[in-house]
């Protein structure tokens, strides 16, 4: 009876997180007269591809989207490397001063300098609309700092102290013997530094003021406000071929067709990950 319940729970969780997706994605593939008059539900009407053509006809998206696509991988790698290289020493209590570092970084968490502050010192360093302006300060989540630290701690002193013995110095046991056994928080962290560049926004409107270097999300909303504003005036001024167009597009079929261009990617990535993504996360977040 007890399992019957949980499941009963499970599924319908799983249904309530699954419904606004597949609503989501019956509007981007509907007609605007099935969206105004309220007919979209779980499936779509009046199928069309016309809000997702409108979206990519221009090619502007395609390069927005290659942009995300490098300010992720880079951005992910440099987050993975950081971290690794600040989680290994400061997981030993042999490092001398080690208490100390841990107390900066902790202080990060609870303070920071603020936006001003963070925009002078970007125009500072002469980095304004290039992509180090978005890496350079986002190098290190002090979260997943912490996260990985514990991880590190977990693993058994005794692989060190064994290689040790054969003569591997501290490169040598960090990359035959810890990278391996972490491929679980590795990968854990990897999609939690992936989805936040991928989704990455304020700081790309800041600091990137070249229309060809702008991000997936920030040009989502640029083609978004546009389209929308063209079919409300083309509807307005143009009752033929308005109309038309409104038959095909609508401002609501365009909003769920660029969430639907957003997330489909992470989506795809997801499950090769999934399988180290609970694992990690447990491990990581336990000390004990």
């Amino acid at each position: 009876m007890l399992y019957s319940l949980l499941y009963v729970i499970l599924a319908s969780l799983a249904v309530m997180t699954l419904f606004p997706f597949v609503n989501v994605l019956a509007t981007s593939l509907s007609g605007s007269r099935a969206i105004s008059s309220g007919e979209v539900f779980l499936w779509p009407k009046d199928v069309t591809f016309a809000s997702f053509s409108n979206l990519i006809q221009d090619g502007q998206l395609l390069v927005a989207m290659k942009n995300t696509v490098v300010i992720t991988v880079v951005g992910t790698a440099l987050n993975i490397a950081m971290t690794i290289i600040a989680a290994y020493p400061l997981s030993r209590k042999r490092l001398k001063g080690r208490s100390a570092f841990l107390m900066i970084i902790t202080f990060t968490m609870l303070f920071g300098g603020g936006l001003i502050p963070n925009y002078i010192l970007i125009k500072t360093l002469g980095i304004m609309n290039t992509y180090w302006a978005l890496w350079l300060p986002g190098l290190l989540s002090t979260y997943n700092f912490f996260v990985m630290k514990t991880f590190f701690e977990n693993l058994p002193a005794e692989l060190e102290e064994s290689a040790s013995i054969d003569g591997a110095n501290d490169l040598v046991i960090i990359w035959r013997i810890i990278l391996p056994l972490s491929l679980p928080i590795i990968a854990a962290l990897t999609l939690f530094y992936a989805v936040g560049w991928w989704n990455s926004y304020m700081n790309v409107l800041m600091y990137i003021t070249s229309s060809g270097k702008q991000s997936l999300m920030v040009k989502l909303l640029q083609m978004i406000d546009t389209t929308s504003q063209s079919l409300l005036n083309a509807g307005a001024t143009n009752g033929g071929e308005g109309a038309v167009m409104q038959t095909l597009v609508s401002p609501e079929g365009i909003r769920a067709a660029a969430i639907m261009i957003s997330v489909t990617p992470i989506l795809c990535v997801y499950p090769f990950l999934q399988k180290y993504f609970v694992k990690g996360v447990l491990i990581g977040s336990l000390k004990g």
